[in-house]
């Protein structure tokens, strides 16, 4: 990058977030890398020779949507896949059913700020995925397919998970109030309490 380049993306920087580090260079590096991985896939489909449907069938979109959303989750919040993250992003707490919430390392430079960014983040990552899937349903739709129903059914399965712990913690009552009297409601009422008197001295 140019010197009169930094410098301007630097002064729009300041101009845009002065009280705040916001890295506009590093998602402008971003911007240009998805447009280059777009650009190299539409290229290497017309080498190929492949060629894009006029109208994705609504079975590929729901089987791609759903994949993407779990994969997206996976890479982003998923505690066994932290070794991707952890050169960019830094633990910071369980965030429940496998996943952790993690911070973005705020040292080094603003590229590696961004990639901490979108690695952590499911909704930042979901472009970059339904783009791979997607353009795996052109150069190899029949391992794309089946490389989306994975997930696919990873993801109704974590539903389901959710749903069942839901059914059966309804079914057993709600969970234990640790016997404390005021949460069970057997807590004595003043009221109560004047009431076995009275009947005690009758």
């Amino acid at each position: 990058m140019s010197p009169s380049v930094r410098a301007r993306l630097d002064r729009l920087r300041r101009q845009y977030a002065p009280h705040e580090h916001r890295p506009l260079d590093g998602y402008a590096a971003m911007m240009g890398a998805f447009g280059v991985l777009a650009g190299s896939l539409g290229i290497a489909a017309k080498i190929t020779g492949r060629t894009a449907p006029e109208r994705p069938a609504i079975a590929d979109v729901v089987l791609i949507s759903i994949a993407t959303h779990k994969l997206s989750r996976l890479i982003a919040k998923d505690a066994i896949t932290s070794p991707l993250r952890a050169p960019f992003t830094r633990y910071d707490e369980p965030g429940g059913d496998g996943e952790v919430n993690e911070e973005v390392r705020h040292q080094g430079s603003s590229v590696r700020h961004s990639i901490g960014e979108l690695v952590s983040c499911p909704f930042c990552l979901a472009v970059w995925v339904a783009t791979g899937l997607t353009s795996g349903l052109v150069f190899a739709p029949r391992l794309t397919r089946l490389a989306a129903t994975v997930f696919t059914a990873t993801a109704v399965s974590d539903f389901l998970q959710l749903a069942y712990s839901v059914a059966k913690e309804a079914a057993d009552g709600g969970p234990e109030l640790n016997g404390d009297p005021e949460l069970n409601g057997d807590e004595e009422r003043p009221g109560q309490q004047a009431s076995v008197r009275v009947i005690a001295s009758a």
